[in-house]
């Protein structure tokens, strides 16, 4: 069975952050094709408005949820269901075809989409390595599924600096 991790962790402890490093550093080692999305800050003048996505592939970028979205609300933020199925969902399909699939995150915005939920159902069904954001209290399904067939890694403060290198080797390919 291929190489399966969910970071989990409690919010702003720097899940995505740590995940980002893992993907700086495999592609910065040679041809290790990355892909799937990542959610990102998206920030004007020190305050959060929203949360970016970013195609791990193709470097497209779309809106997960902001204060003006049309999609659910979660907090302040409206999801945009458009972006997540459109550019979301179809990166973590698109990277059946990579040697790693990243998902950042599997937590309630993204799993108000059905596609989105396809999609991550879809690479667990693969055989490909997997890393995953898995937001720490989250009950559902594919959470569960996780929880169960991936090696699961709490990010705290204090351990976190340490992670990124260590998962990043567990990673790469051997030689």
């Amino acid at each position: 069975m291929a190489l399966r991790i969910a970071v989990t962790g409690t919010p702003g402890v720097g899940k995505s952050t740590l995940v980002r490093e893992i993907v700086e550093s495999l592609q910065g080692k040679g041809r290790y094709k990355i892909g799937g999305v990542m959610a990102e800050d998206k920030r004007i003048k020190d305050r959060r408005v929203g949360f970016e996505l970013r195609d791990l592939g193709s470097g497209a970028r779309g809106m997960l949820a902001d204060e003006t979205g049309t999609g659910p609300q979660l907090g302040k933020y409206k999801v945009r269901l458009d972006d997540l199925d459109n550019l979301g969902s179809k990166a973590v399909e698109d990277a059946l075809g990579s040697d790693l699939i990243v998902v950042d995150e599997v937590g309630p915005m993204e799993l108000s989409s059905r596609r989105f939920i396809a999609a991550v159902e879809k690479a667990l069904s693969s055989d490909k390595p997997m890393l995953v954001v898995l937001q720490e209290w989250s009950s559902h399904p594919i959470a569960k599924k996780i929880r169960k067939s991936f090696k699961v890694i709490t990010v705290t403060r204090e351990n976190r600096g340490a992670l990124a290198e260590e998962i990043a080797r567990e990673f790469r390919p051997r030689r």
